[in-house]
């Protein structure tokens, strides 16, 4: 998307801060008082943006919450999109899309495993500490031993 860009890069910072500056100041919704933009991605012909989205919601409740900020945020495009061509100048503003963010869930997930793994690396560390080997510390020949004792062996195995 604006990865190619630096103009579409640009356009994307400065919609995600008028976005985010707005929804504090100019709209007054309670449905959208616990949300992030996490990222705004604008193609590279200006046309669309795509705002990423999160917000912080309370236990048990996270997807009604959810559902009510989406339209409060379908709702307010039009002010947003306007407030925008506003700030940026632009001869056409891009079309908004707003588009939940699943990443710092996903995130959570993955600390998640990676804490569960480290539990298990000190397990097999605890493990290590007190193993013993079943035979022999070196089970294989060396030649420096052969020389200790006088054997120059035959060359047979």
């Amino acid at each position: 998307m604006a990865g190619t860009n630096p103009r579409a890069a640009r356009i994307a910072a400065l919609i995600q801060r008028v976005i985010a500056s707005s929804m504090e100041a100019q709209l007054h919704d309670k449905r959208l008082a616990n949300i992030t933009i996490t990222e705004v991605r604008v193609t590279n012909d200006l046309q669309i943006a795509k705002v990423y989205w999160t917000q912080l919601g309370h236990e048990g409740r996270e997807d009604g919450e959810r559902k009510r900020a989406q339209q409060a945020l379908d709702q307010a495009k039009g002010r947003l999109r306007s407030l925008v061509g506003a700030k940026a100048g632009l001869r056409l503003t891009p079309q908004l899309q707003f588009v939940f963010d699943e990443v710092p869930g996903e995130a959570h997930e993955i600390e998640d495993i990676l804490a569960v793994a480290k539990k298990r690396d000190a397990e097999l560390a605890k493990t290590r500490a007190s193993a013993q080997y079943a035979g022999d510390v070196d089970p294989y020949r060396h030649d420096d031993a052969d020389e200790q004792t006088g054997d120059e062996g035959n060359g047979e195995y």
